[in-house]
């Protein structure tokens, strides 16, 4: 009876009035109107709040999958960096923040590089995960990022990223800084290679991040509603004590002022980075000669660059007579204009 007692009743007890753990997500409430979103719902809707259209964070891995064709892309490994050189602590030591953080994404560091085909296009991708240290930059996102970008130059493929970061690392220091120019470095070789460098701008992209790589594409794109700055709207208004212009910052605001090229709501992200891309791979497959060099996507190549690229003969004479005609109807626009600065001097002068 002991064992009835106090082993099955309970058991029996528990079943019946145990109440099943309901998950945190299963509902999203949107910061924009109040409206509350089933989980499930809003990640097949990409993270976009099905109402009021609000662009939601998104994580790496699912940029990646929405990006690719059949959601399916193969990871590029990244090189092992230090975890923690400085052997960093303030109120918690920086080992364990980096565990939390991978056990939260199920990512090595805040970047994560695939590579796959976009509408049958072969490319290289990155995407920064926010929820992953703020998206910080430090050794490994930046190892991350180089890695991406010269398996793009390996591979004489686009190379498209998806910016979300807070900036630089506190918690490295100066080596977190150093990542400022070393991705800059791989972002200029690529471009001496010719080849497409397409930078979407998500919420937030700030600091460090927005001070380096982030602003260095050949197109800049950018989602509705998106923070982009180095310091902050907040930091700005308490420094000159002014009142910030209603959606300072924000990615319409400096699409009308001229810092980045088209604002792109999600849905329609994937179409319009294939079509860039599409564009910029067939003028630069078209390479043309300009007094002996070499021009892809607008830009001068290096003469290196030019010798490990064969250039199609016809092309680059197509390309010569183009620019002798555009030359010739220059230098008779010339004349034109010596010629009637010199008769409005003469009438000037008799006048």
């Amino acid at each position: 009876m002991n064992w009835i007692n106090n082993v099955v009743r309970p058991k029996i007890r528990s079943f019946l009035t145990t109440k099943r753990e309901v998950p945190d997500n299963l509902w999203v409430k949107c910061p924009e109107s109040g409206q509350m979103v089933f989980y499930k719902d809003l990640e097949t809707n990409q993270f976009v709040v099905p109402g009021s259209g609000y662009h939601m964070r998104m994580g790496a891995r699912p940029r990646l999958t929405a990006l690719f064709d059949g959601g399916t892309f193969d990871v590029v490994p990244v090189p092992v960096v230090p975890q923690d050189p400085l052997k960093f602590r303030d109120g918690r030591r920086y080992t364990d923040r980096l565990k939390d953080a991978k056990a939260k994404t199920n990512l090595e560091d805040a970047v994560l590089i695939g590579e796959g085909t976009l509408d049958g296009l072969f490319v290289v991708s990155a995407a920064q995960d926010f929820d992953f240290m703020g998206g910080s930059l430090g050794m490994a996102a930046g190892e991350s990022v180089i890695t991406g970008l010269t398996r793009a130059l390996e591979k004489q493929s686009p190379f498209i990223l998806f910016a979300a970061s807070g900036g630089a690392r506190m918690q490295e220091g100066i080596l977190s800084l150093m990542q400022m120019p070393r991705t800059t470095i791989a972002v200029q070789r690529l471009r001496e290679a010719g080849l497409p460098y397409i930078v979407v701008l998500t919420d937030p992209t700030t600091g460090g991040v927005t001070a380096s790589y982030a602003m260095l594409g050949d197109i800049h794109l950018a989602e509705p509603g998106a923070l982009i700055c180095f310091a902050g709207p907040r930091v700005i208004q308490q420094t000159i004590r002014e009142q910030l212009p209603d959606g300072f910052q924000r990615s319409e605001y400096l699409l009308e002022h001229g810092m980045i090229d088209m604002v792109v709501h999600r849905h329609k992200m994937r179409e319009t980075l294939s079509r860039i891309c599409r564009i910029l791979m067939k003028s630069g497959a078209n390479a043309k000669a300009v007094d002996g060099r070499s021009v892809r996507n607008g830009r001068l190549k290096s003469a290196a660059a030019v010798e490990n690229n064969a250039v199609d003969i016809d092309a680059v004479a197509n390309a010569e007579g183009i620019f002798s005609v555009v030359d010739s109807a220059d230098a008779a626009s010339d004349a034109d204009i010596r010629k009637t600065a010199k008769n409005e001097g003469g009438d000037a002068a008799s006048t």
